[in-house]
């Protein structure tokens, strides 16, 4: 038996007053166990639990089982494929993909590139190509969209190498594996370091090379999936999410942040395989512990099914014949950083010192030779344990799984790089590495063909090709695969949802309150509305979103269960299953995870979705840029709303709430429009502008909005304004002097929350004799990208003298150039390149920390408000 008699398990840490006693109890259970009623003693212990919680004896289970298989032997589902084709092909991937590596750092030794961890991951990915992993599929009525995979980033090379073997890719392309840019020269398409949809765009579907970024998006792929499902916009009840994910990588925040969200919402749409090669990059995940008992325990006390794969099939015979228990003892005694180094050792190493740890472990050897201990084989490499896994993992109902998939790193690498501190750092081999490798996996390669790392493809009329193709003909065609092709939206004319932000007739209000008044407005349109999703990490009522409550409500799995405190109110709070608005709580990573599966839902699953995610501007690209890069990565198209933005209109909350740095970051991105509009028109035009690029026109790009919370008087917008809207800058108008015939001409350049002190500047100059033209910039990355492609256009010849649009805006005004911002200096210093020659260049920003104070107080601090304006420009005038 896999799983020894459960008396082996008894570990009484306590002194036993009463053996006698205990051994009744004892044998009571595995008489019970021994009708073969599982549930029925799962019941007793359970019952056993709620007892003694009930009279206070404060004891809960041990959350760690033994270090043995989960699923016992006699449970274990019969293997329906051909294991020897299946192993045949897994050895055939396994060397195309250190081939891969290998040949590209032998020509190249900066390339890089990792063979360690899919050698230990290979079998892992094997199992699901052939037997779990759908696609998407669209013939016939019955359109499939197929399961969400998640790869192991540093597995990527094998991925390529089962994509070469089913003719997706050709040996010119796996011999360009990292270069990018060079591969088309040679009529090769360059394969990406990770998986990258910017980069392969119809390859690859999900980013997760940022490590930890993958498994939380794969929880909220899941949960979007069902709220997809509940508002019966699509049916995706028959769709798995899997992530094939890294034990190192668990020690990531985000790969832990969501996983209560994925047990609470029930999301049995979700597998986890966790590689549990024991080894990080640099060495051991749990040198002096172990990392699988640390992980189960995580995730049962998370609320996860846990199914541990822990010995290959070769460890049943020794389960069977241990009758003293000496085997769960020993793995209950040896933490990981020994079992590293059994993993790096052969066999007459690990009889000496594992099996040769006591009688009991060297009996059991007795009769195996040095090589059959050295085969014994860890529960992720052997084909059948990991099929009764993942079958058990798929059928389960009722909670999210995790597969704890023992592996060596390296495996198969031998003295190589099997299980060694350096292996993942491993690019290259020798000579007699390769030869052993072959040697190892039976591989069909001559002497030359191994050490010149030769690719190998079989022949096509092969059974072993047939049965690939079969295999994935089965699950409805190959993987991964990216689409993007998706209907168009209809976008409803910009008067029927802003009418009131074109000409507001100086009205008072903030553009935080323009936006979710738009907002409320489109989820109002008919054929538009059911695809929006506001998304907001608890800070609705910040926003003034209550209003939405009542309106669309919020989504959840179960409904209301509840009748709310404030249930009376016209903004009472209100959850239902087809509830619209995503309420993630205080978490910006679980938001923005949430955002990107909406915001990519066109291609993920064939269904445009508008998600609006709203949240305070500091808490975007400085808390969770790396996931929004992330986002870019997968193509998403959305709008990111950073509210209360800039360094001092959130007056009183200081330091670590004033942003002052996000349009910055923002403007990194080369698919991220970033906007700061000033008033409620221009905001407009953005939002209108941004939901026919997306939906359609279909562009792979998404915007960045900032809010303000102050309230002050909007202006009208020009006519004839909006193109230069979207394009970063217009003119707002001119104020001219007020005494005297002066030639004294300032041009005043303010975008978003300081808007408001470049027309207080603006008065005060014309009283003291200055005619000003003032302009609005809406974007100024979008100002500085374009002044960025005048000048490369200029350089390589292909147009003339054309000058950049900031330069032909600013044509309209005269005399030196003052822009003030609410954020740092650098941002209105990245268009200086483009302004018009002979003008002289002021900026005005807000450097430094934070403070808490009021606006005028914090504007007068930074040295932004409208006195330090007009100061700027009569000292430029005098210069």
């Amino acid at each position: 038996m896999n799983a020894p008699d459960i008396k082996k398990y008894l570990n009484l840490e306590h002194i036993d007053t009463d053996p006698a006693e205990t051994d009744e109890w004892n044998d009571a259970f595995i008489d019970l166990l021994a009708s073969g009623d599982g549930n029925r003693a799962k019941f007793i212990l359970d019952n056993l639990v709620k007892l003694a919680n009930k009279h206070q004896i404060n004891w809960v289970p041990d959350l760690v089982t033994p270090y043995v298989n989960s699923i016992p032997v006699d449970q274990q589902p019969p293997f329906p494929g051909d294991l020897a084709i299946e192993e045949k092909l897994a050895s055939l991937m396994r060397w195309n993909a250190l081939a891969m590596v290998a040949k590209a750092n032998e020509a190249y030794g900066e390339l890089g590139g990792h063979i360690a961890s899919y050698a230990s991951a290979a079998d892992l990915f094997e199992v699901g190509f052939n037997h779990f992993f759908r696609a998407r599929t669209e013939s016939g009525e019955a359109k499939d969209r197929g399961d969400l995979v998640f790869f192991q980033p540093h597995s990527a090379p094998g991925v390529y190498a089962r994509a070469y073997l089913e003719g997706r890719l050709s040996e010119n392309d796996l011999a360009h594996y990292r270069r990018e840019i060079t591969a088309p020269e040679s009529g090769a398409r360059g394969l990406s370091s990770y998986p990258h949809p910017w980069l392969m765009p119809d390859f690859w579907q999900f980013p997760t090379g940022s490590m930890g970024i993958g498994p939380i998006s794969s929880i909220y792929h899941a949960r979007f999936m069902r709220y997809l499902s509940d508002r019966k916009l699509l049916d995706c009840s028959s769709r798995k999410v899997w992530g094939v994910f890294g034990d190192g990588e668990m020690d990531e925040p985000e790969s832990m942040s969501a996983l209560t969200l994925a047990s609470r919402e029930k999301l049995d749409n979700l597998v986890w395989v966790v590689n549990c090669n024991l080894q990080r990059l640099d060495g051991p995940v749990r040198g002096n512990g172990r990392i699988i008992d640390e992980l189960e325990k995580l995730f049962r006390g998370s609320g996860w099914n846990v199914i541990k794969l822990v010995w290959g099939s070769d460890w049943d015979g020794l389960f069977a014949r241990d009758t003293t228990g000496a085997l769960v003892k020993a793995f209950a005694q040896t933490v990981d950083g020994q079992m590293q180094t059994f993993a790096a050792k052969d066999g007459s190493f690990n009889r000496k010192n594992f099996f040769g740890q006591n009688e009991e472990l060297a009996h059991l050897a007795q009769g195996m030779t040095d090589d059959q201990i050295d085969r014994l084989k860890r529960g992720g490499h052997d084909l059948v344990k990991i099929y009764a896994a993942y079958q058990a993992a798929a059928n389960h109902l009722g909670q999210p799984t995790v597969i704890l998939a023992h592996t060596k790193k390296g495996y198969g690498m031998g003295h190589a790089g099997q299980g060694k501190m350096t292996t993942h750092s491993q690019k290259k081999l020798d000579g007699d590495a390769l030869i052993e490798y072959r040697n190892r996996f039976n591989l069909p390669l001559t002497d030359e063909q191994a050490t010149s790392l030769t690719f190998f493809r079989p022949d096509e009329n092969s059974e072993e090709l047939k049965y690939l193709k079969e295999r994935r003909h089965q699950l409805g065609g190959q993987i991964p695969k990216r689409y993007s092709d998706c209907e168009q939206l209809k976008v409803p004319d910009i008067h029927s949802y802003a009418a009131f932000a074109m000409k507001p007739e100086a009205k008072e209000m903030s553009t935080t309150m323009a936006f979710v008044r738009m907002l409320g407005n489109l989820l109002k349109d008919k054929e538009l509305g059911p695809r929006v999703v506001p998304i907001v990490a608890d800070e609705a009522r910040t926003f003034g979103m209550a209003n939405l409550f009542k309106q669309v409500g919020i989504y959840s799995s179960v409904g209301q269960r509840y009748e709310p405190e404030d249930i009376g109110s016209v903004l009472s709070y209100r959850e239902a299953l087809d509830g619209q608005i995503l309420e993630e709580g205080i978490s910006e990573a679980g938001a923005i995870a949430s955002w990107t599966a909406a915001a990519t839902s066109y291609s993920v699953h064939g269904i445009a979705m508008l998600p609006f995610y709203i949240y305070y501007s500091m808490f975007g690209f400085q808390r969770i840029g790396d996931a929004i890069w992330a986002a870019a990565d997968q193509r998403a198209r959305g709008f990111l709303l950073g509210a209360t933005s800039g360094r001092t209109t959130l007056g009183g909350e200081g330091l670590q709430h004033q942003d002052g740095s996000s349009h910055l970051v923002a403007g990194t991105i080369p698919n991220c429009k970033a906007y700061d509009p000033a008033f409620a028109g221009e905001l407009a035009v953005i939002v209108d502008r941004g939901m026919h690029d997306m939906l359609v026109d279909q562009k792979d790009l998404f915007y960045y909005i900032t809010l303000m919370n102050e309230n002050y008087p909007q202006q009208d917008l020009p006519d004839n304004a909006a193109e230069d809207v979207i394009r970063g800058c217009y003119k707002l108008k001119t104020v001219k002097a007020l005494i005297g015939d002066t030639e004294s001409h300032v041009s005043l350049l303010g975008s978003g929350a300081i808007m408001t002190e470049v027309l207080k500047a603006a008065d005060m100059l014309a009283n003291s004799g200055v005619n000003v033209d003032i302009f609005s910039v809406t974007s100024w990355s979008e100002l500085s990208r374009d002044g960025k492609a005048k000048e490369q256009a200029r350089l390589s010849g292909e147009t003339a003298n054309e000058p950049a649009f900031i330069s032909q805006i600013l044509s309209q005004g005269r005399g030196p150039i003052v822009a003030a911002t609410d954020y740092v200096h650098l941002l209105p210093e990245s268009i200086r390149a483009y302004v018009p020659e002979g003008r002289r260049y002021i900026t005005l920003g807000t450097d430094g920390f934070g403070r808490s104070d009021t606006r005028a107080a914090l504007r007068e601090y930074f040295g932004v408000n409208a006195d330090s304006i007009s100061k700027a420009a009569t000292e430029s005038l005098r210069k």
